[in-house]
């Protein structure tokens, strides 16, 4: 049996968004206990552990990423009782319970920010990122926030500018301030003393920025362009040089890992969003003295060919021999997989076997709330929006709350979510989807999905065996992984078209999870949207 210390090496980890999760509460936004209240079906599901979004202290502008008091839950999602009462539960159903730490910002409204511009010369004066204007009064440089705008805002009572990644309302922290370190390591104690099994770290590569200032330079055609933010957003317009990814911060990630290391089996999983992104990935978790593991957005951007896939895969696997992966497909900030990916394929089968292909990848996984059952992104009319970065860019880019709509429970109006209108509205084509709809289908993505969980948790070669790309031409993809006497071939037809191939090597063909294929001597034939798994351990 694997050490438990190492359980997060090769595990699921669902991704609950508590405020669409349920609503034990009854005003139409999910809470805490509601997530208490639903974890028997998560655990139902065959996954390791689960990860939640920001349900902290916080003014919401951008939905709990703006915190204001790093070690309070806030009132609309209940009490650090009912947080604890989460973990106990989650505990005694075997699931590790890992949270969101947004260190790189906090809101505006901090005690720390707002001691921070007073003046320039109180106790935490430097704290936060803050620049003089140039002498024409105009920001220090020009980085751009991901949100739109410039990423910087001037405050009258220092007279400079503070610096935001993201949201005005959102300041940087200091992170070159040792004490800036000191405390966010310290805030991490606290909820690691609580009993928590790690952290999701949100954008893990914005923590340091260039003490020089100096401009960004713009991308040239031809290069590389953020994944992070959609094409229409000029933010992916610059070369994000001197704004993120800084040298200093591999330091404080190893500073990060021996807090970790001092609470055996817990861990860490980064967001990545840069310029370079499965580069910073491998940079960020190989060795064992940074992060345990990290995403990045390749795999939650819109090219999806099984040619793409193979070469994010061996693209990878060229950068470090002992660097870890966390593969999503779907996530808080992207747009639902099933529609991102999938809009113009088949809308039942198609989930099924890009799921199939995440469950088989070398790596963790992070499975979104809602990709169990295949969910498509919603559409959310204009006057419900509530994401401030999709009223921006409207109506090129309408924000993230189409994947953030509630989760159906039930055939019903309001979906069994809530007894009160939910705060974002629940699309007709998800009710369809519900649990208690698909429970009762042997065959729903639903019952797919734990077919699959439970698969991947009988052979270890998918746990966390090496992964060995096939040649199977640009419309399969196809790979073998191995761990130790066990090999086992995976190939999947991402297509709505009929595929064939021909194997080097053969063995039994396993026809339990629900995939057909046919196997003739050496050609394997995969109608559309299907997925092959082979023993070769003969």
């Amino acid at each position: 049996m694997q050490d438990n210390t190492f359980w997060w090496r090769g595990g699921v980890i669902y991704q609950i968004y508590p405020r669409s999760f349920m609503d034990a509460s009854g005003n139409g936004i999910g809470d805490l206990a509601g997530v208490t209240s639903r974890l028997d079906y998560v655990a139902s599901l065959g996954v390791d552990g689960i990860w939640l979004s920001p349900f902290f202290t916080s003014p919401m502008k951008d939905f709990g990423y703006d915190i204001s008091d790093y070690r309070g839950v806030d009132p609309m999602f209940g009490s650090l009782e009912d947080f604890t009462a989460l973990i106990r539960r989650a505990h005694e159903l075997g699931l590790k319970v890992i949270i969101d730490q947004v260190l790189s910002h906090s809101s505006d409204r901090h005690p720390w920010f707002q001691q921070s511009r007073q003046d320039r010369d109180n106790a935490r004066a430097d704290w936060y990122v803050w620049a003089d204007p140039k002498p024409d009064g105009t920001p220090p440089n020009n980085w751009l926030s991901i949100f739109g705008g410039p990423a910087w805002t001037f405050d009258s009572r220092r007279r400079q500018y503070y610096l935001h990644n993201f949201l005005a309302s959102q300041p940087d922290l200091n992170f070159h301030n040792p004490e800036v370190r000191q405390a966010q390591l310290d805030n991490m104690r606290f909820w690691l003393d609580l009993g928590v099994d790690g952290f999701r770290l949100d954008t893990v590569n914005f923590y340091y920025h260039d003490p020089a200032l100096r401009d960004n330079p713009p991308v040239l055609e031809g290069e590389s362009k953020t994944l992070g933010a959609p094409d229409s957003n000029p933010y992916t317009w610059q070369k994000h040089q001197y704004d993120i990814s800084r040298p200093e911060n591999l330091d404080f990630l190893k500073d990060l890992r021996a807090l970790m290391d001092s609470y055996p089996g817990t861990t860490t999983v980064g967001e990545i969003g840069d310029d370079s992104p499965l580069e910073r990935m491998a940079e960020y978790t190989d060795g064992g003295d940074k992060l345990h593991m990290a995403y990045t957005f390749d795999l939650l951007n819109e090219p999806r060919s099984p040619r793409y896939i193979r070469q994010v895969i061996e693209r990878f696997q060229t950068l470090s021999a002992d660097a870890w992966p966390c593969w999503a497909l779907s996530n808080h900030d992207v747009e639902r997989s099933a529609s991102r990916w999938g809009a113009s394929e088949d809308h039942a089968a198609y989930p099924r076997v890009t799921l199939a292909m995440l469950f088989s990848l070398r790596g963790s996984v992070c499975l979104y709330q809602g990709e169990e059952l295949g969910l498509p992104e919603a559409e959310v009319p204009f006057e419900r929006i509530q994401d401030p970065y999709g009223k921006v860019l409207w109506p090129e880019f309408k924000g993230r709350d189409g994947c953030r709509t509630p989760i159906p429970w039930r055939q019903t109006e309001r979906g069994g979510f809530s007894t009160a209108e939910p705060w974002l509205p629940l699309d007709d084509r998800h009710l369809v989807l519900a649990v208690e709809e698909q429970e009762q289908d042997p065959a729903s993505t639903l019952n797919t999905v734990r077919k699959l969980l439970a698969f991947r948790r009988q052979h270890p070669a998918l746990h966390d065996g090496d992964l060995t790309l096939l040649d199977v031409g640009d419309s399969l993809l196809g790979f073998i992984r191995e761990r130790d006497a066990e090999r086992l071939l995976c190939l999947f037809n991402l297509t709505g078209d009929t595929q064939s191939t021909r194997l080097a090597t053969t063995g039994q063909l396993i026809d339990d999870l629900g995939f057909c294929c046919e196997l003739e001597g050496d050609t394997l034939t995969l109608p559309p949207y299907q997925a092959a798994y082979m023993s070769l351990d003969s």
